[in-house]
Formats: structure tokens, sequence, C-alpha cells
């Protein structure tokens, strides 16, 4: 753990580093000299530059001390100016590229051409407008998304069963309370028979999550509040003092869970009776393909004698790595996990975001034989402050009969 939180972030900084005097390399040539503007291009470049730097060491070294919400916008200005330098460098490296071809042949120097320079100027700010809506627009707008989910053997008493769904609502990135009521009150306008919160409550300290306690604490729904753990949940990404402390950390989340009502799932299950019918609701803990796998599937449906099962888990690789394969009697699988990455393209039918490089299935309802699974984009946000294409998520799910 030591060497991932010291050494990642001196990479980060010399890869910052190289994309600036390649940057400047373009900046300081004799087309950018002959603009009027050249000395306002030069103070940007500089100034971000310092501030950028400033915000990775601040970031690195302030870690715990600072609120997380602070170190996410810290985050995103970093984010945001490796993305323009980036966009610039490559519109200079494909002229460096042009010119090396053309000197191969012409055999004398080529000056850096105005045609790449202006562009590349103007296709770097992209980055900054689009991210930087996203932030002003994108990390309270949450949407209700509506899916039936068929299930071939759901008791007749379930059919039409109303089940709300939230994830991922790292309550330390949270700085608008008034926007999170909102989205409680959100759910609980959709009057669910239960609901479903499938991980990362908090990003690292369950401290983050009692300035909102009470909100979440009002959530209601007839059949109660079903919980489990994340990846974040337990505290993995910080440095503790003592491994005393992180197991503290963990179990007054846990506490904190309950406190609010929640029937936290730590590999066990439970049943929601209605008349003579009833259903299984199992929690597993967090179970991941890279991310950690504490989750006991087995543990949790031992003694389950329902018919119809649905699964809370955290991680959707679960799903493809172990539900599919060994316990093909469980009907729909709940997840989160994948924020959408935060950022991407849902139009239609057309559906991209860079989280598809990691992960296959990431957003939204899957197949599998018999098997459903539904992945929750999430309600809350990480890292980056904002949201661009891929919005906070409540998820309105109702069971039918096949």
């Amino acid at each position: 753990m030591h060497s991932r939180f010291t050494f990642f972030p001196f990479i980060i900084l010399g890869f910052l580093l190289l994309l600036e005097l390649y940057a400047w390399s373009g900046l300081s040539s004799s087309v950018i000299k002959e603009l009027s503007v050249a000395p306002f291009v030069n103070g940007v470049f500089w100034g971000l530059m310092g501030l950028s730097l400033v915000s990775l060491i601040v970031v690195v070294f302030a870690n715990r001390s600072m609120s997380k919400a602070l170190r996410n916008f810290l985050f995103a200005f970093i984010f945001i100016n490796l993305s323009s330098l980036l966009v610039f460098d490559v519109v200079l490296f494909i002229e460096d590229l042009t010119r090396g071809i053309r000197w191969i042949f012409m055999q004398e120097p080529i000056l850096r051409s105005a045609w790449f320079i202006y562009p590349g100027l103007i296709l770097s700010a992209l980055p900054t407008l689009l991210f930087g809506l996203g932030m002003i627009i994108g990390p309270y707008r949450y949407r209700v998304l509506s899916a039936d989910m068929q299930i071939e053997n759901l008791p007749p008493a379930f059919e039409g069963f109303k089940i709300v769904q939230i994830s991922d609502v790292h309550a330390g990135s949270f700085y608008n309370k008034n926007a999170v009521a909102r989205g409680v009150g959100m759910i609980n306008d959709l009057h669910p028979d239960a609901i479903f919160f499938t991980g990362d409550l908090v990003n690292d300290e369950a401290s983050e999550i009692e300035p909102f306690m009470d909100l979440f604490a009002s959530l209601k729904a007839e059949h109660g509040v079903f919980s489990i753990l994340g990846n974040h949940d337990y505290g993995d990404y910080v440095m503790w003092p003592s491994k005393e402390m992180k197991a503290a950390n963990l179990q007054r989340l846990k506490d904190l869970q309950r406190e609010m009502g929640w029937d936290l799932l730590l590999n066990e299950h439970r049943y929601i009776q209605k008349g003579e019918d009833q259903l299984a609701i199992i929690g597993v803990e967090n179970w991941g393909k890279g991310f950690g796998q504490k989750g006991d599937l087995t543990a949790a449906v031992d003694g389950c004698l329902a018919e119809t099962k649905l699964l809370l888990s955290h991680d959707p690789t679960h799903w493809d790595e172990v539900v599919t394969k060994d316990f093909q009697d469980i009907d729909l699988t709940f997840s989160g996990h994948t924020h959408g990455a935060q950022m991407g393209i849902e139009w239609g039918k057309l559906r991209w975001s860079p989280i598809q490089l990691r992960y296959k299935k990431w957003a939204g309802r899957y197949v599998n034989g018999g098997q459903q699974l539904y992945i929750n984009r999430g309600f809350g946000f990480l890292g980056y402050p904002g949201r661009l294409g891929i919005w906070p998520e409540i998820t309105q799910i109702t069971l039918v009969r096949r």
C-alpha cells in the first residue's frame, strides 16, 4: 500500500511536466510570438501550470487533512489541465510528424505552422469548457430511470412489486446538502415497496455520511431499505495510523447505516413476505475483479429457501465471474460501482463511455439466459466533481411475471 500512494503521484507529476514542456515548445514558437495576445497566452499557460503543480502537491500530501469535496475540485483542476494539454500536444505531435516527413524529403528546416498552432489552441479549450459545464450542471442532475424486470418464477403476490435502487453515494464528495435533499425527495416520491442501496456510501471515512444522515434516514419504503458495502466503504484508499483505526472506521460505518434504519446485509439474506409468498433479498460484501473479494455468496445463500432470489452485489464483475457460473438460481442482481465514468454519451441506442475500456457491462440492464443484471450509474460522484452525459441515477424497477 505504501508504494502505491508514494510513487504514483510522482509519475503523474513527471507526466504533467513532460506535457507542459512539449506544449511550451509550441507556445514559444514564432507563430505565437507574432500574435498580439502572446503575453496573455503565455501568462495563462504558466499560471495554469503553476496552479496544477501546487494542486497536485496539496492533493498528495494533505490527503486526510482536507475535505474530500475540496480535494475533488483540486483533482478536477489537474484533470482538466491535463486533458487540455493532451489535446494541444496531440496537435503539436501531428505537426511535428508532418514536419519530420517533409524534412526527410526537402532536407531543410521547416518552421511551425499557424495551420496547426491556432486550431490546437482552440481545441485545447474544449475540455475546459465541457468538463467545466459538467461541474456546473451535472453533479446533482438526478434522473429517474424505470425498467420492468420479468421473472419467470415470481410469486403472484409480488406482481408489480416496486424496487428503487440507488448506489455509490460517496457522501464525502457532496458540497450542496439542499441538492442532495432534492434527490432523496425524488426517491420517496416514487413510493417504493423496497429500497436497495448497492454500496459505496462514503469515499473513505465513516464520518463523511454524518452530515447527511438525517436525509438518508428519511428514505421510506413499505418493506424497508436494504444495503451492502462497496469497495470504498472499507477505507482501503487512505493511509490509516493503525489497523485498529481502520477496523473501527468500518465498524462505525456499519453502525451508522443501522442507525439510519437501513438493513445492512453482510454475506447474508432476508425474506420479504406477502401472505404465503416470499422473496429472498441476498446481500454480499464487495467482490470485484481487481477490487478485493470479501464477498461470500455461498455463505449469503446458505439456508435460503425462497424460489425467487434477488442479489445485491456492488461490483458487476461478480455477476460474470461467479453468479452466472455457480448460482444460476439467482434471478436478478443489482450492482453499481462503475458510475458510467460520470461522462459519456447516451442518446437513443447510442451508448458510449470511457468506462467501456475497463468494464464490458457498465450501465443498465443485461441478460444471460434466465438471469438479469442491472447496473446503476450512481447517485453521487467521485474524483471529478461533476457529470457530463452520464447523469446521477435513481432506478425504479418493477417486478413482473414472465
